[in-house]
């Protein structure tokens, strides 16, 4: 039974970051024991649905068409040796374009759009293609320092094949000019935030429709996309 090999260093974000005020609160005061890779950790579970017709697009609510300027998120799902992932479960939230998420603890004053939920899934094709059509999130407060505020950014959650594979990530766009403040982004080591960065495709874009932007996804690996929080 092979295992998968470890995530080389300067991939993640460290699990303290002092800037990010709430790691903190959360981050181990022990140095984390690495448990051994057994079947059931390289093996499953796959987790493939349920997914609807439909929940591939964000924009359609059940009043109407979410507000907001429309693009097209797609990419590849890989794993470490550069080999697609098919049929694996990708799924997404995000704020509105207003930046406000449809959660009752989310209260500060931007408008709500009652035809945006902020979540969706689907699963990857046979050559570990996935595609989404939404709305670009808003910028939005969040009280970690004075003046804080997050670049626009969408959260995507995997499963792969097996535990290990397990990734919970945050998907920005270029050039955003919130960067260089954003203690989240900035945590992320510097050699592995670019891949954390979405990049426009005018190929991919529909005409009077859509914008795109590419977003591949690598699990594990030398190239592998960050977690939101470290993996052994």
């Amino acid at each position: 039974m092979q295992g998968y090999a470890p995530v080389p260093a300067g991939t993640h974000a460290p699990l303290l970051s002092p800037d990010y005020r709430s790691t903190a609160l959360r981050a181990p005061s022990e140095q984390p024991v690495i448990l051994p890779q057994r079947l059931t950790e390289i093996t499953g579970p796959l987790l493939t649905g349920p997914v609807r017709p439909g929940d591939d697009d964000l924009t359609v609510g059940a009043g109407g068409e979410a507000l907001g300027q429309r693009i097209v998120v797609a990419g590849r799902v890989l794993d470490s040796d550069g080999r697609p992932v098919p049929d694996t479960l990708v799924e997404v939230w995000q704020a509105n374009a207003a930046g406000r998420y449809a959660h009752r603890w989310d209260n500060w004053p931007a408008p709500l759009d009652p035809n945006f939920t902020g979540g969706g899934r689907v699963l990857t094709d046979a050559q570990g293609n996935y595609s989404f059509t939404t709305i670009k999130p808003g910028a939005y407060p969040w009280g970690n320092h004075h003046n804080a505020w997050r670049p626009a950014h969408i959260h995507f959650s995997l499963f792969g094949r097996a535990f290990t594979q397990r990734l919970v990530t945050q998907m920005y766009f270029p050039d955003d000019p919130l960067f260089g403040q954003d203690p989240i982004y900035n945590a992320t080591p510097e050699e592995a935030r670019g891949r954390l960065v979405s990049t426009f495709d005018l190929d991919a874009t529909r005409p009077e429709w859509a914008l795109a932007f590419r977003f591949d996804i690598v699990l594990r690996g030398r190239g592998a996309t960050p977690f939101e929080e470290p993996h052994a």
